[in-house]
């Protein structure tokens, strides 16, 4: 596997090797001993996926307790995945980083505890499925809004986005609960 840093220290780019042949492709998406050597982590408690249709925009979710490091993947379709950099001590606090992922390139997105995620549909449909860390915890959860300006994420959208109610409520950066690290 290899490891592709972004702008963003902690948020990395997997991409792992993929085997190719006449019927199609293979590629192993997560070894423990991998990951191990890679120095990434190699406990997570919860596989999760999700099935959303064109310009559906989910984000930018993180914990307050039980914070989730994720590994991203889409496994049909393509999004753009972000993520924020909501740690009030580093010197890239309110910072973000957008990649593309899609079905036709097991290319995943480590985002560590610390960090804000979302993504947008780019596809007619998009299944994205990511491990995370630790648990879903309902009452620690936070949504930061979308189209927050001050952290000012280039959404490749024309017009508005699809959003759940809970996603339209969401608090601007400088009005969030953030974590204290």
């Amino acid at each position: 596997m290899e490891i592709v840093p972004t702008e963003l220290p902690g948020v990395l780019r997997l991409r792992p090797r993929i085997f190719s042949d006449e019927r199609g492709w293979f590629a192993e998406t997560w070894n423990e001993k991998t990951f191990a050597k890679l120095n990434l982590p190699t406990h997570f408690v919860q596989d999760n996926q999700s099935r959303s249709h064109q310009h559906v925009l989910r984000g930018l979710h993180f914990q307050l307790q039980q914070p989730q490091g994720k590994v991203v993947r889409a496994v049909a379709g393509s999004i753009f995945d972000v993520a924020v950099d909501i740690r009030r001590s580093s010197s890239h606090f309110g910072k973000w980083v957008g990649v593309e992922l899609n079905a036709q390139n097991p290319e995943m997105l480590w985002i560590p505890p610390g960090f804000a995620h979302g993504f947008l549909v780019l596809s007619e449909s998009a299944d994205v499925a990511y491990k995370t860390t630790d648990f879903y915890c309902a009452p620690g959860e936070r949504t930061i809004l979308w189209n927050d300006p001050t952290i000012g994420i280039k959404w490749p959208i024309a017009g508005s986005p699809v959003i759940s109610s809970k996603d339209a409520e969401g608090t601007p950066l400088d009005r969030t609960e953030l974590p204290l690290a």
